[in-house]
């Protein structure tokens, strides 16, 4: 008599056991689901292609950077009658500056290698304004620092500018 009250209590322990295992796994079966794509390190398409159209982005926005801080367009852009060479200086410097700045999280989005060159371009960029600047009067007008900047940019025989924006481009053809 002992051997069948402790038979039926042991089922009923054991059918009630599973009863709360079952309700409880179909309470947390998606938690666990979600859980491990995660561990996989599933990427979704869609972030795919959201990640895909924020490279594309970054590499856009690194060729208008490099195009508005060749000097060619710089100091056009920036030329004013009658500008005195330390103020056009000044505010070429601040100009590349500031746009470099404002793109600067686009490092994520590009290759090392690529991200270097531009950072690399920018300072060369500041590096030739800042040395245009020499030899030339405290009161000499903007226009002969544009000159002599533009004269040496002549004297290089393959354009930086276009080398880095060649670059970004080789980038960007990868991507696909």
């Amino acid at each position: 008599m002992d051997l069948s009250k402790f038979l039926l209590n042991t089922a009923t322990l054991a059918v009630g056991g599973t009863i709360i295992v079952v309700v409880a796994y179909y309470m947390v079966r998606n938690d666990i689901m979600n859980y491990l794509s995660s561990r996989k390190g599933a990427v979704v398409p869609e972030d795919k292609s959201n990640l895909l159209q924020l490279r594309l982005q970054a590499h856009e926005r690194m060729i208008i950077f490099v195009d508005r801080i060749n000097p060619s367009n710089l100091l056009l852009r920036l030329h004013q009658q009658g500008i005195e060479v330390g103020v056009l200086q000044l505010m070429a410097v601040n100009e590349i500056k500031t746009e470099f700045q404002h793109n600067i999280t686009q490092q994520l989005y590009l290759e090392a290698a690529t991200w270097k060159v531009v950072f690399q371009l920018k300072d060369d960029t500041i590096a030739m304004i800042n040395n245009g600047v020499k030899n030339l009067a405290a009161d000499a007008s903007g226009v002969e620092l544009s000159k002599k900047v533009l004269h040496h940019m002549s004297g290089i025989d393959e354009n930086p500018y276009e080398l880095t924006i060649g670059l970004i481009k080789q980038d960007i053809h990868k991507l696909f």
